[in-house]
This record gives structure tokens, sequence and C-alpha cells, in this order.
């Protein structure tokens, strides 16, 4: 079986740096292509300069050129550069891996419209523990579903832009499903001064962020006498990419489709 032609995306941050690392790193991928944003100080260096070895790829901002003869993009940036990249796939029959969170309905809508004509995995957390941890929370909302209410707390680096993360708004997603929630009219985000009794239904966020935290997340469902905790703590990127090329063996057999990782890992 032929490789897999891989293009990485923001090739110059931390994610995108794991994905070539993680690229490299495998036996069934190549790296086609690395991209950055133009005016990036990235432009033009070898992709895998900061592993200390020679890929033959160098970092550049030509989007068509890069998905020229791909067969998957992989991307972990943001919505309105996603959204570009998506146009271009399409374009060329190009099959995307998407990790970009913070996406707004419309962006979402044209991520749905995209898969008819390619296959895409979208998913806020490509991590195989927390889409696990996704299915255990499953379970333990259908079997708690009452007298427990549900808080969720997330840790994220410095530099995360949005908040909640992704991750922590498919939990709750999750958990509200498996109780009968509408999940967007019982989310609380953030208290502050006298905000009176927590109403049962509440689902509550709480955000926190500093230092090169990866990622910590923690649902907690609290009840009279006991507290059950869910949780998934990230210590390296390299959990997402490997996520992700997993993502790309699943999406091979597949022409055109809107998947998540839970149905990359069967559950």
């Amino acid at each position: 079986m032929e490789k897999m032609r891989i293009v990485i995306a923001g090739a110059s941050g931390r994610m995108g740096k794991t994905l070539v690392e993680a690229v490299l790193g495998s036996a069934d991928c190549t790296l086609a292509a690395a991209l950055d944003q133009a005016g990036s100080p990235a432009l033009g260096r070898e992709a895998a300069e900061f592993m200390g070895r020679t890929s033959g790829v160098a970092i550049g901002a030509d989007i068509e050129a890069a998905v020229k003869g791909a067969d998957f993009f992989i991307d972990f940036t943001r919505p309105e550069g996603t959204l570009e990249h998506l146009s271009a796939c399409v374009k060329h029959g190009v099959k995307m891996i998407i990790g970009t969170t913070g996406f707004e309905a419309a962006g979402k809508q044209a991520i749905e419209a995209a898969s008819r004509k390619i296959g895409i995995v979208f998913a806020p957390n490509m991590s195989v523990g927390v889409n696990l941890t996704l299915k255990l929370l499953e379970i333990a909302g259908s079997v708690l579903q009452e007298g427990y209410d549900v808080e969720i707390l997330e840790v994220h680096h410095r530099m995360k832009i949005d908040a909640p993360s992704g991750t922590a708004l498919r939990m709750g997603e999750v958990v509200a499903k498996a109780l009968g929630r509408d999940h967007d009219a019982v989310a609380v985000h953030g208290r502050e001064g006298v905000t009176g009794a927590r109403k049962d239904e509440s689902i509550g966020y709480a955000v926190l962020r500093g230092g090169d935290a990866v990622g910590d997340h923690t649902v907690m469902f609290m009840g009279q006498g006991e507290r059950v905790e869910i949780a998934h703590k990230a210590s390296s990127r390299m959990t997402y990419a490997q996520g992700a090329l997993r993502a790309c063996r699943f999406l091979r057999e597949k022409k055109t489709g809107l998947f998540d990782m839970q149905d990359v890992l069967g559950l």
C-alpha cells in the first residue's frame, strides 16, 4: 500500500511541529507539504529543522500548490484559516482531518457541506484517551440521572485563545444528551457576584489558563455524600498527532462523509 501523502497546516506552531514529527516517524506516511501563514518568519525553512533532520519539504504559504497531489490535509489552526483550507481541499479532492476549535454555526455548516464532496474527520480533540473519556461520560450521564450536579473544569496553556476549550464543550454536550437536556440552554459559563442558588439542571464550566499546560479536563458529578470525577490529562501534544494519523487511516477507504473520533475508534 502506498504511503499517505499528508499536508500539515500551521507547521511552525507547537501542534504543527508535533504533527510533522508524527508524520516523519510513521512508516505509512510521507510529508507532502507544510504550510504557514503568509509573512511567517518560518516560510522557506526546512519543515523538520526543529528536529535536526531533513524532510525535503520547505514551509510555504501557497495552499493550492500544497494540496495538489496530496491525500490528506491535517489542520489544527484557527477557524478562518481552516475554512480557507477547506475550500482548496474540496477543489482538489483532498480529505481533511480538522482538529481546529472555536467554529461558529456557519463554519460548522460549511464543513458539513464539504463532507458531501470529500471525507472529513472533524473532532475537537483527536486524543484516543479523550474520546474514550467521552464514552465513559455518556455512561455516567445515563446512570447519574438525578441528584447530581455537573461541573466541568478545564486547564490549558496561557496562549490558548478560545474558552471553554472545544473538548470541554464536547464533554458537556455528551453529558447533556445523556441526561436529556438541551446543552445550550443549561450551560453556565463563569460565576461572579450574587448568583443565587445553583439550578439543578445546570452544567457549569470553569476555565483556567496558565503556563504550558497541554490540556486537563475534569467532569464532576456532585451528589449528596459522594462525587464522581472523570478526568483526562494530556502531558504531550503527540497524543493528538497520533490520533490525527489514526483518523487518516480511517478515511483511506471513505470517499465522502463527516466523521468524528468516535467513528474512527469504533465507539
